[in-house]
């Protein structure tokens, strides 16, 4: 997939090439393309065509492996719940990772696996690289035992690290990666290139998405959009009890993500500015103050909704605290 909006931060990376760091940090919001770009980039970085220096060629040996998805010179560090483990990763954990549910954190484990590997000499006489998303998903003795890797590189590996939240990383771990932001593009720019994918209406599902096309295009090519389309709905109607059998965390967060645009909505109309998500209702009374608060109480319950808890009754609590006209 080409991302032509994202051209600016593709020539800072390239731009590194002549001087390559060990360890490069991507950041920016979610859903502009940082993976992407980072996978890009590490197929670059092993592809054995000569002279590839703008892009990889998408023909030699190494980037068939690596497009399908089995070079044997790169690794990815991801929380299990991505469901992205090699073949050799899931042979080594073996019984044992049956026994626990798929971890949401970067484990310790898993990094010291990584440091093993890169401290292998290279399958193909070149570099090895690592691809850490997202990296603020390590926690503590993780992000420890990257610390340590970063400190003391193992010759020709290259760390990239993808973080939506970059602040939440050590200080230290940032202080030893080159930054390559990787900011929400142009509008327009965005909005052509959903249209080019086959989206329609795409200015409103970037608005959907904060202006995150890559969000953008899961809204609208996936069941995610109709769903909460559906509990807007439910909400405009007031039939709140239609939204409480929640019984799992996917359809819990997606209540959350709805009632939070419900309310930034709301919040705009008491301002006299049009909605973003959602069509006028009847009346809209309700003090603006109170429409913001639970907008903000939105935003953390999707994150908290991402956590073991009882779906069923944590719905019911974010139904009441809904503002009331």
């Amino acid at each position: 997939m080409d991302l032509p909006f994202q051209s600016d931060a593709w020539n800072r990376l390239l731009g590194q090439l002549d001087r390559l760091p060990h360890a490069l940090l991507l950041h920016g919001p979610q859903g502009v393309g940082k993976l992407h770009l980072a996978e890009r980039f590490a197929q670059l970085l092993l592809c054995e065509a000569p002279g590839s220096r703008t892009a990889p060629c998408g023909g030699c040996d190494g980037c068939r492996w690596f497009l399908a998805g089995n070079h044997p010179d790169v690794r990815f560090v991801e929380p299990e719940t991505m469901a992205r483990q090699s073949a050799r990763e899931e042979e080594d954990e073996g019984a044992e990772k049956q026994k626990r549910k798929p971890s949401a954190e970067i484990r310790i484990e898993q990094v010291r696996a990584l440091a093993d590997f890169l401290n292998l000499v290279s399958h193909r006489g070149g570099r090895r690289v690592a691809i850490v998303h997202p990296a603020e998903a390590m926690n503590p003795h993780a992000s420890n035992a990257l610390l340590k890797s970063l400190e003391e590189p193992p010759a020709a590996a290259v760390f990239l690290l993808v973080s939506h939240r970059p602040s939440h990383l050590l200080p230290t771990i940032r202080s030893r990666c080159i930054p390559t932001p990787v900011p929400l593009p142009d509008a327009e720019a965005a909005r052509r290139w959903l249209e080019a994918q086959g989206v329609a209406e795409a200015a409103r599902w970037l608005g959907f998405a904060g202006g995150a096309p890559l969000r953008a295009l899961e809204y609208a090519t996936g069941e995610r959009a109709e769903r909460i389309d559906r509990i807007l709905d439910t909400l405009g109607r007031g039939e709140l009890a239609e939204l409480e059998g929640v019984n799992d965390r996917e359809a819990l967060e997606l209540l959350a993500e709805a009632l939070q645009k419900h309310a930034f909505d709301s919040a705009l109309a008491s301002f006299g500015l049009p909605r973003r998500f959602t069509p006028p209702v009847a009346s809209e009374t309700t003090a603006r103050r109170a429409w913001l608060s639970y907008a903000r109480e939105m935003g953390r319950n999707r994150a908290l909704a991402r956590h073991p808890l009882n779906a069923r009754l944590h719905a019911s609590e974010m139904l009441a605290g809904l503002p009331r006209k």
